[in-house]
């Protein structure tokens, strides 16, 4: 019998529906049906589950990188019982090649800002092996936009993030951007969400 999945983070049951609102006219207008979104660092899998949930006509390759994250990401997809929403990939974006040949889509929620930089290029970079023209890469999170912190709770959030570790902390959107560009991808929108946060979609 499979493990029951940990308890969904707080912050994931708050933002999930918020996110699911922006993706589902994005990509229903982008991307054929049985198109297949893969989403990197799943954490507890429930965003994956509320997506496919939403949108039954695309495949969703849920992925973590440590053994632990990939049970429990297992689990939610069990317990979810969808027919679209595949058993997780063992993958770090830093480690090549990664374990699948072709994506149309890619989600990553909640990673930039708790990685090192080299992450978000490699996010980009393994997208723009994967995919076609017209692929997306769609990430949420804090960002500062043009040196502007949006809310004195992103500065806080952002030295707390370098205490824990200095390698990670919330990035300059127009940095982003460019290393978008550097490996074929232009921002498309944006789209201000809950809690001082950002969807962005990237177009290759």
């Amino acid at each position: 019998m499979s493990a029951a999945p940990a308890p969904v983070p707080p912050s994931a049951l708050r933002n999930a529906g918020a996110i699911r609102d922006v993706l589902m006219p994005l990509l229903t207008e982008a991307l054929p049906p049985n198109a297949t979104v893969l989403e990197i660092a799943s954490g507890s899998g429930h965003h994956a589950a509320v997506m496919a949930a939403a949108l039954p006509q695309f495949i969703w390759q849920p992925s973590e990188r440590d053994p632990q994250g990939h049970a429990e990401v297992t689990a939610r997809v069990s317990e979810a019982r969808l027919a679209n929403l595949r058993a997780p990939l063992l993958l770090d974006v830093l480690k090549t090649p990664w374990p699948l040949a072709h994506a149309d889509a890619l989600m990553c929620i909640n990673m930039i800002h708790i990685s090192p930089w080299e992450a978000t290029d490699a996010v980009f970079a393994g997208a723009a092996r994967l995919m076609p023209d017209k692929g997306l890469v769609m990430t949420y999170g804090p960002y500062r936009i043009d040196g502007d912190w949006g809310a004195d709770s992103n500065r806080m959030f952002d030295a707390s993030l370098r205490q824990r570790n200095p390698a990670w902390g919330v990035r300059e959107l127009r940095d982003v951007e460019r290393v978008a560009a550097s490996h074929g991808f232009t921002l498309q929108e944006r789209w201000p969400m809950p809690a001082n946060n950002f969807t962005l979609a990237f177009t290759k």
